[in-house]
């Protein structure tokens, strides 16, 4: 099934779920997605924030500065618009993958960012493999449509000896810019199980505005409520 006849069947159901999210104009998971993001670049004043970024991603990696990126290709799958590696001053090269990376470029004005936007299809990253050394991505492999296709290509591009870094929502009910709904086990079978793990931790999900809060506070997550894990693993040389 399409990602169309998806939308609308969720549309169809669920509509009142749905026009909470986005307005019955918007057609399909791609326009919803830059829906957002334009809601985001109005809320920010036509300049998008990305200070947050810095804290988080060295959290996810376990470190206290960037100089692990010193000199490094480092890439996020799913970036978005906002410059989410903006803050990696010290690596080689900053790579952010998105599928609407060329809708990102046209829409929005980036000029100041010093990344360089990679436009990804659903099905693959058109970046070389074992080309990247320092792989992140935040909260976007439930957004993809086809969730073993995408890990493949993850797990490609790293570098053998690189470092995945990753941050993953678990048990959250599916959406139409989030069509799947992800589990420790889905994750490891596709994902983890090629890697050697350096940190993993799972915390509940904060509340809005402060997603990640708990994994500063170290509250437990109980039984299979929505939470967040986050980590670090690298590609077998």
């Amino acid at each position: 099934m399409g990602i169309n006849c998806i939308a609308k069947s969720i549309k169809s159901l669920f509509g009142p779920v749905y026009r909470k999210i986005v307005p019955y104009s918007v057609p399909d998971k791609s326009s919803a997605e830059l829906y957002y993001w334009k809601k985001q670049y109005e809320q920010d004043g036509g300049k998008f924030k990305n200070s947050w970024y810095q804290k988080t991603m060295l959290a996810m990696a376990g470190e206290g500065d960037e100089t692990f990126l010193h000199d490094k290709i480092v890439a996020d799958f799913g970036c978005g618009p906002r410059g989410s590696l903006e803050w990696a001053t010290s690596a080689k090269e900053r790579i952010g993958i998105d599928v609407l990376a060329d809708a990102y470029m046209s829409t929005f004005d980036l000029s100041m960012h010093s990344m360089r936007y990679v436009k990804s299809s659903e099905n693959a990253i058109p970046l070389p493999s074992n080309s990247v050394d320092i792989l992140y991505t935040v909260n976007a492999v439930d957004h993809v449509d086809n969730f073993e296709c995408m890990c493949k290509e993850l797990l490609r591009i790293v570098k053998p000896g690189g470092d995945f870094i990753g941050s993953f929502n678990l048990h959250e009910p599916t959406t139409p810019c989030e069509p799947q709904t992800l589990n420790e086990e889905l994750i490891n079978h596709h994902l983890l199980r090629h890697l050697h793990i350096k940190s993993y931790r799972v915390s509940p999900k904060g509340p809005d505005g402060q997603r990640y809060i708990h994994f500063w506070d170290n509250k437990q997550i109980q039984g299979k409520e929505e939470a967040i894990l986050w980590v670090r693993a690298t590609k077998p040389s």
